[in-house]
């Protein structure tokens, strides 16, 4: 099921979801520093999120490049954004997502 939201710029920005085997990839395309750095981690599973800006796909990023690539192109707003709708705040979220 494709998942879209639109940032303040009208843009819509379809999303992904990041499983484990799409963590391992990312996890061997950034490689062990990186991969062991928590915020950079976070940015790039935002980053590994989007699936097409505005209708355009976005590949899955290979490397660090294509991780700045595409927050560039997300900026700030988008990259809050996104961040927010793909990872829960607190354990209440947790719960109703899981359904229990």
């Amino acid at each position: 099921m494709e998942r879209v939201i639109t940032d303040k710029a009208g843009r819509s920005i379809s999303l992904r979801k990041v499983g484990v085997v799409e963590t391992l990839r990312l996890y061997k395309a950034l490689g062990a520093n990186l991969s062991l750095n928590p915020a950079y981690m976070g940015m790039a599973e935002v980053a590994a999120s989007i699936e097409a800006l505005d209708g355009i796909p976005i590949p899955f990023p290979d490397g660090e490049a294509a991780v700045e690539h595409i927050l560039r192109r997300l900026g700030d707003d988008a990259t809050d954004l996104v961040s927010d709708a793909i990872m829960p705040k607190d354990s209440a979220a947790v719960v109703a997502e899981a359904g229990n």
